[in-house]
């Protein structure tokens, strides 16, 4: 049953476009709409069906939150919707590879819930560590027994941050000033970034268990950060340290810290999220030194004014000036995006490789477009690299937002053009720099469609750049290849494709191998292929498979 109510305010002379909000939604977001000149909107809550997709039809644009579900049957033939805002971060009730196919932006409001999350990550925190809830709930039950609710003071503890993102910052800047020392892992941050925010950095996660007393994580869930801590990176942990989410269920293993608050070892868990939600049985919320919230991190007053009206200036900026901003789906010109469709897919490819082979934090970016494509926007191609180098630490990266994600992190980039075409007609030339190491690669197409990694490093190759890519630096010798091959073939991983390159033009130098395999190669492979002594290291690269592409790029 849907409830509708209709407004027209302040139409002008000129075009009047039609707006509908599909969820509840803050007054002052709506008061935004009615001070809006050219718009005119319907509030229409609860549809569904046939008939969300008859409505959405008559619309230009269309605000919601969580509750409607905007699916492919939804905008099934819809001509008329430009955009769509959602009022909030997560866009998963929207289709939106289905709203990129015909053209209609999805933009969110990733900055609104940012002061909200931060704090609530500090009060669960803090109620943590002085026991808030079940003290509360003891003197409910006519029980007064201080001793049994002695906390423990935050002022001097270490507090480990991983993510540092908008909410990551705020959560460092928080901690510090209630006296903690801030120790954060972010593989894109700088160290001067770092630096300047107050926050000491590491390299990877690992290093800082063993000294802090408290881990908050502020990261999306990706196939990197699933089970980010898990059995093994509890043993790391110092004993009696506290761990809070308010990021994503899934980040933190349920099982792991169920056995680690039995054992004795974590001294506390809060959490916000779950990995199925709405969740109200878990074996957590039985048990001591656990604290635990129905996803409150957005939940203020503040925060859901802050969404409405960021959502509402998003859609009628849009609407009345064509600009984009926190766009999550495509939203360049189409026309300009097809025409370089293929090394878009390249630049993204390029970058997801580099930001993994540097393996650290970076600052700078060069990019050179040499050949028929330099003739093209490669303003577009940037995006699209900066969307892969970004990709293993946010789902919130488009073609749009990347490059501003990559800004905040404090990474520079230059661009070059030379139209001149050289060994090949066209190609991506891309080098990224940080912390006193250098990567860089380059890629062209070949035929229509197929992304291929020509150059690594030094090293000329012709390799698919698809799938799971295991790159290894040897001795120009033989016997390697079949050495690595002998390695795999025991480790039950098949060999899809090879292709191998020299430093120069005479054998016996240096030489990388890169090998594109069917299933990734486990850490005890890897650490095999490299007992060979004239193999210097060997690496896995996690790339799309052949054909896959970002939904903007669909």
């Amino acid at each position: 049953m849907s409830v509708a109510t209709e407004t027209t305010p302040n139409a002008t002379a000129g075009e009047t476009y039609r707006v509908i909000v599909l969820d509840d939604l803050a007054q002052e977001g709506l008061d935004k709409l009615d001070a809006a000149s050219g718009i005119q909107y319907d509030i229409r809550t609860g549809l569904a069906g046939a008939e969300l997709r008859e409505a959405l039809a008559g619309y230009d644009g269309a605000v919601c939150r969580s509750g409607v579900k905007i699916t492919a049957e939804s905008l099934e033939g819809n001509s008329q919707l430009k955009a769509i805002v959602r009022a909030g971060v997560g866009t998963d009730n929207i289709d939106k590879v289905a709203a990129a196919r015909l053209g209609i932006v999805v933009m969110n409001t990733p900055a609104g819930n940012t002061i909200s999350t931060a704090e609530h990550t500090m009060a669960l925190l803090l109620g943590l560590s002085r026991k808030v809830a079940p003290a509360h709930a003891s003197l409910k039950a006519g029980k007064w027994d201080r001793k049994k609710f002695k906390g423990s003071e935050v002022y001097g503890k270490k507090l480990g941050v991983v993510g540092l993102g908008r909410i990551g910052q705020e959560v460092a800047s928080r901690a510090a000033a209630f006296g903690m020392e801030v120790i954060g892992y972010d593989p894109f941050l700088t160290r001067e970034r770092a630096e300047a925010i107050g926050v000491r950095k590491v390299e990877q996660v690992s290093e800082m268990l063993p000294e802090i007393d408290y881990l908050t994580v502020h990261t999306p869930l990706t196939p990197e950060t699933e089970g980010l801590i898990s059995t093994e990176q509890v043993k790391l942990l110092k004993k009696g340290a506290r761990l809070v989410n308010c990021a994503r269920g899934g980040i933190y293993d349920e099982a792991a810290l169920v056995a680690g608050l039995e054992s004795g070892h974590l001294g506390g868990v809060a959490l916000d999220v779950y990995p199925n939600e709405p969740c109200t049985d878990s074996p957590l919320f039985q048990m001591d030194n656990v604290l635990c919230t129905p996803h409150l991190g957005a939940s203020t007053e503040e925060a859901q004014v802050g969404v409405a009206v960021e959502a509402v200036d998003l859609l009628v900026n849009y609407l009345q000036t064509g600009e984009i901003q926190s766009a999550v789906n495509t939203s360049v010109d189409p026309s300009a995006l097809k025409s370089v469709k293929g090394y878009a897919d390249v630049a993204y490819r390029l970058g997801m490789l580099l930001g993994q082979w540097h393996g650290g934090a970076i600052d700078k970016c060069e990019l050179g477009f040499n050949g028929d494509i330099a003739e093209k926007d490669t303003r577009i191609l940037v995006s699209a690299f900066c969307a892969g180098l970004v990709e293993n630490f946010t789902d919130e990266a488009n073609i749009i937002n990347a490059e501003l994600l990559c800004r905040e992190r404090g990474i520079e980039f230059t661009r070059t053009e030379n139209p001149l075409p050289g060994t090949f007609s066209s190609q991506i030339v891309a080098q990224v720099s940080g912390d006193g190491n250098t990567c860089s690669a380059s890629g062209t197409v070949f035929g229509k469609n197929m992304p291929r990694l020509i150059k690594l490093g030094d090293y000329r190759t012709e390799a698919y750049m698809d799938g799971n890519l295991l790159v290894f630096h040897h001795q120009d010798i033989p016997g390697i290849i079949g050495y690595v091959g002998n390695v795999l073939a025991e480790e039950k991983v098949n060999i899809a494709q090879m292709a191998v390159g020299r430093q120069g033009p005479e054998a016996g130098g240096k030489a990388v191998g890169v090998l594109n395999l069917d299933s990734e190669a486990s850490e005890k492979a890897l650490s095999r292929v490299t007992e060979n002594s004239a193999i210097d290291s060997a690496r896995l690269i996690r790339l799309p498979r052949a054909g896959d592409l970002p939904d903007w790029l669909m």
